[in-house]
């Protein structure tokens, strides 16, 4: 008995219809699944390219960015604004203008420069005023009792300088012991003295001494040029009392300088000096000196300039700085304050 029964064209095209799409079925889900593995690495490199905003999970943030669109005005105000920099900071406090400086402290007694009563008398040829210590002791005992310019200075000095003062005297204490340090300054005040002798003897010779001191023939090397400008030479190691203001000191030369007479101190350094404003109190000590010289009876003479000269061991050009007129008055005013100071300080008389 024959079971099988070939099938009519009808059948045949009912299961080639649902064949067709079965087929169809799997070979979307087979296209799906390939792009799905073959896709997933490249979604992930381009996840790795993508900037720091766009990895934000937007919807964790949607009503903040939802917040700041929808509103149109800031509920801030240049009013509420300040008001709450008064709570946080507290008041405003307006400052002054830059150009506005603070007024310059005066000394209560300002004190002439100039001696009006003095006529300038013209300077004999040849002859150099040299007043020491001894020869004005014998003439009046009182003066030699008043206090000299360095010591004034020295005990009004500013906190700032006495600072690095102190911090440099402790430092060299520890590098070279306390014995050592006391060694130290003696050889730079044998040091000063020698060269200072040595200047005198150029000045009144016109012609650098021989030495055979490598450090004083450095300083002489150096101030050579600055010698080169100087003539007419009228004080050499001088003492110089004001008796009104009650202060001393010892004048190193009053000569003219490139035609100007000028009270010169000369200074020797271990570091340069190349400005004014290194010098620290060397002005006010020039000023003092020429102030003392224009009221002291034993000069005929007054002087309204200084010249500072810086010498060099290593015999580097020194650096001089001319103080003119202007200039003078200057320090001679910052002078009677620290006087001032010092007599407050110490109890003297004004």
């Amino acid at each position: 008995m024959n079971y099988f029964i070939a099938p009519n064209a009808a059948t045949c095209r009912v299961f080639k219809t649902s064949f067709r799409q079965h087929w169809d079925v799997v070979r979307k889900e087979l296209v799906f699944q390939r792009l799905k593995f073959s896709t997933f690495p490249s979604l992930n490199c381009r996840r790795k390219d993508l900037s720091k905003y766009e990895q934000v999970d937007g919807k964790k943030y949607a009503s903040l960015v939802r917040s700041v669109v929808s509103t149109k005005t800031s509920s801030q105000t240049p009013e509420t604004l300040l008001g709450e920099d008064g709570l946080l900071y507290g008041p405003v406090f307006r400052s002054k203008p830059a150009t506005e400086e603070p007024e310059a402290e005066s000394p209560r007694n300002l004190a002439p420069f100039l001696n009006s009563e003095r006529q300038t008398a013209e300077r004999e040829p040849g002859s150099v005023l040299k007043v020491p210590l001894q020869k004005m002791s014998r003439r009046n005992h009182s003066k030699t009792n008043l206090p000299s310019v360095t010591r004034i200075l020295q005990l009004t000095m500013s906190l700032e300088q006495a600072f690095y003062l102190e911090r440099w005297k402790r430092r060299m204490i520890t590098e070279l012991g306390r014995d050592g340090f006391e060694e130290y300054t003696k050889n730079i005040l044998n040091r000063g003295k020698l060269f200072h002798s040595a200047l005198e003897e150029t000045l009144l010779s016109t012609k650098i001494p021989k030495t055979d001191d490598e450090e004083i023939a450095g300083y002489l090397h150096s101030v050579q040029d600055i010698l080169a400008d100087i003539r007419e030479t009228r004080v050499l190691e001088s003492v110089v009392s004001h008796l009104p203001l009650q202060y001393m000191g010892i004048v190193d030369c009053v000569a003219e300088y490139r035609g100007k007479l000028c009270v010169i101190d000369w200074k020797t350094s271990e570091k340069p000096k190349p400005y004014f404003r290194n010098t620290f109190d060397n002005p006010l000590q020039v000023a003092a000196y020429a102030g003392a010289l224009n009221h002291d009876d034993n000069y005929n003479f007054q002087v309204e300039r200084g010249l500072i000269v810086v010498a060099y061991k290593d015999g580097s050009p020194a650096h001089a700085h001319f103080m003119d007129c202007e200039l003078f008055l200057t320090c001679w005013k910052k002078w009677l304050l620290r006087l001032e100071k010092y007599k407050e300080k110490t109890g003297a008389s004004m």
